[in-house]
């Protein structure tokens, strides 16, 4: 199977492994765009059984995904009508389905952080099977609360499966950038790992997983994934609430003047929250 012909991510192979670069610049903003190829991508790699792990990386050194298009908040209709996923999830939101794709893979899923990832970003990473980020330089965050709404892909119901209940109402609520060395404390990665060494870990870590024998991390995975609660009534409640702050004036005012102040520019989204918090 080849995967060749997408514009926003690149995607190599190396015997059992995969690695999905996301590259869509000026700031690998989850748009429309990157959201249609990741979703195809997903749908033809759950079939390719000569694939069992699969690295989700960024070419932007500052940026994972900078977070969901707030344009998405100003005309949601363009939003809805995004058909992703799979079916039986249409009663979810576009973003929503796309990460519960992923989430669904039979491949091991493996994120690499080694700049920001916030929002829908932050929730896609979330949804990956084994998280790692760099010391000093990571950060993951949930800011939709600066801008009146709730995480609405699926981080209300993945955040306390990660790091319990406590914690993931500070992150939703606090609207706060978690740095790497926080996030590996709170459980929301597996591992902070010096800069300098994060690639070469991740990637010795997915052809390790590569070399299995055959069945054997297809096997694991759903293993693993029995002894987890169901997360439907959690993305459900998600996607039901955040219904009653998406689109609403005031959330439509913020995600405006977010995008009026800076906002998805590079400069804006270096120091987001703060940004955010002077609307």
């Amino acid at each position: 199977m080849t995967y060749s012909d997408y514009r926003t991510i690149k995607i190599t192979t190396e015997g059992g492994a995969a690695w999905l670069t996301l590259d869509h610049p000026p700031l690998n903003i989850l748009d429309a765009e990157l959201m249609l190829e990741l979703d195809d991508f997903a749908a033809k790699v759950a079939k390719d059984e000569t694939i069992d792990v699969i690295v989700f990386q960024s070419a932007d050194p500052d940026f994972f995904i900078v977070h969901g298009d707030m344009n998405f908040a100003i005309a949601p209709e363009a939003f809805l009508a995004l058909q992703l996923g799979e079916p039986g999830t249409e009663h979810l939101n576009p973003m929503m389905r796309l990460h519960e794709r992923i989430r669904a893979l039979p491949q091991v899923t493996i994120g690499k952080l080694a700049g920001l990832a916030r929002g829908g970003g932050a929730e896609l990473f979330s949804a990956l099977d084994m998280r790692f980020a760099a010391k000093g330089k990571a950060g993951l965050g949930q800011m939709e609360a600066l801008v009146g709404i709730i995480p609405g892909a699926g981080g209300t119901a993945y955040l306390p499966q990660l790091v319990g209940r406590a914690r993931a109402l500070e992150i939703i609520t606090g609207a706060r950038m978690v740095d790497a060395d926080l996030a590996e404390h709170y459980g929301w990665i597996n591992r902070a790992l010096p800069a300098e060494e994060l690639d070469g870990f991740v990637d010795d870590l997915a052809r390790d997983i590569a070399s299995r024998a055959p069945g054997m991390v297809r096997a694991a995975k759903r293993a693993v994934n029995a002894a987890v609660p169901s997360l439907d009534v959690a993305l459900d409640a998600n996607n039901r609430l955040l219904g009653e702050t998406f689109g609403v004036p005031r959330a439509v005012e913020l995600a405006r003047a977010a995008l009026a102040a800076g906002a998805q520019t590079r400069e804006g989204e270096r120091r987001l929250e703060v940004l955010l918090a002077a609307l």
